[in-house]
């Protein structure tokens, strides 16, 4: 039997799709097994509180996502229905996971600005625009799309039949946005630069501006593969990036707890009185 150009096409997506959604999850566990030491003694050491909460949320939703993708991909399924509703319980999944990591490095540059609330207010509206017009975007691109199923043999999984070519909008406004909070960092870090000095503050700017950094690259990316791309190679570097930035944020989390762990001899007024509502030392935030 002969399959069309596009069925072949389509098999090599969903084929792709499970070689990723395997490594993502190959990378989770291997991330938490390397990490283990570090991740209970940052669970049973710091005290409860609403950053604490978040870091929990932002590091094992990644697990769900990634079982929900591998449940998508690897498990037969003839109803398109049913298939749909799977691609996008883990789509939300991962902007859940992707915009709690956001949440740390909103509150981060809040602290660098000194708790400015003006400031602050403009970053969550700015943000929260980007937010609801990413979504309205994107359910608007799939609520009339069909999920179909590969007619060959042995490829299971589903796809969708037809994508929209305003799919790239959401990253550039996310791209946009990291862009921006990384030129307030580095402004706040020029004027705080002589000032204060201490091994937390820096660890804390440096994290940010890498952040930012893989933001803007990952997003860079994803306009690409959603301009270039079948819907399901774009699906499923969505989700790499959402575990990305997940994980780097919480690693990046913990790093800070245990830096300033190792730092509470320091005499930086300045890091410990401030800082301490984001590495939830005093547990004020």
């Amino acid at each position: 039997m002969e399959y069309s150009i596009d069925d072949v096409a389509a098999a090599r997506s969903l084929q792709f799709a499970k070689y990723i959604y395997t490594a993502m999850a190959t990378f989770w566990i291997y991330d938490y097994a390397c990490s283990l030491h570090e991740e209970w003694s940052f669970l049973l050491r710091s005290h409860w509180s609403k950053i604490k909460c978040l870091y929990i949320v932002t590091k094992y939703l990644p697990f769900i996502f990634i079982i929900t993708g591998l449940y998508t991909s690897f498990t037969p399924n003839e109803n398109p229905i049913k298939c749909g509703m799977l691609v996008n319980i883990t789509s939300v999944l991962g902007m859940i996971a992707a915009t709690c990591a956001d949440c740390f490095f909103i509150i981060r540059t809040y602290v660098f600005w000194n708790k400015n609330k003006i400031l602050l207010a403009a970053i969550v509206g700015t943000y929260l625009l980007c937010l609801i017009g990413s979504v309205s975007i994107i359910v608007d691109a799939t609520a009339s799309v069909a999920y179909v199923t590969s007619p060959i043999p042995s490829i299971t999984g589903c796809y969708q039949s037809s994508t929209s070519d305003r799919m790239f909008i959401p990253f550039v406004l996310f791209s946009a946005f990291g862009m921006g909070l990384m030129i307030l960092t580095l402004i706040r870090a020029l004027q705080s630069w002589w000032r204060n000095t201490s091994r937390l503050y820096i660890v804390l700017m440096n994290h940010n501006i890498l952040y930012y950094a893989c933001v803007f690259l990952f997003s860079i990316m994803n306009i690409f593969t959603s301009l270039l791309l079948q819907e399901t190679y774009q699906t499923v570097l969505d989700g790499i990036q959402f575990l990305a930035l997940a994980t780097v944020a919480t690693r990046m989390h913990n790093h800070l707890w245990q830096t300033n762990q190792r730092s509470r001899g320091s005499t930086s007024d300045f890091v410990h009185i401030q800082l301490s509502d984001i590495s939830s030392v005093n547990g004020t935030v």
